[in-house]
């Protein structure tokens, strides 16, 4: 349930829809797999240490996870879209969770 080429990637971006938080970017299109797949974007000018990246991309695969089973078929792209400095993980994963939210529930119009 994970996006891992980067022609998946690409194809996501190339859709050009996108819902947009205050900490995070989430990429969406239709997908081929008949459910809802995730990738991960966390860019070294946002977030300067592996450990951090690590972490960030660790909290979005797990609301993924809970999320998933109420997602419709998408192929999802997290971007990190600004620095996090001194947030907590609870605000980080509420941005997630409203994006994962403000998806459309209907079809995407091709």
């Amino acid at each position: 349930m994970r996006l891992h080429k980067t022609d998946e990637f690409s194809s996501v971006f190339a859709f050009r829809r996108v819902v947009r938080g205050r900490y995070f970017a989430l990429h969406y299109c239709p997908g081929q797999a008949g459910t809802a797949r995730l990738g991960v974007v966390v860019a070294k000018k946002l977030a300067k240490r592996a450990v951090q990246r690590n972490l960030l991309k660790r909290i979005g695969r797990d609301v993924f996870r809970h999320a998933c089973a109420s997602l419709p078929p998408y192929d999802l792209v997290l971007r990190l879209s600004a620095k996090v400095g001194d947030v907590s993980k609870r605000s980080l994963r509420e941005d997630m969770l409203a994006l994962i939210e403000r998806l459309p529930r209907q079809g995407v119009i091709k």
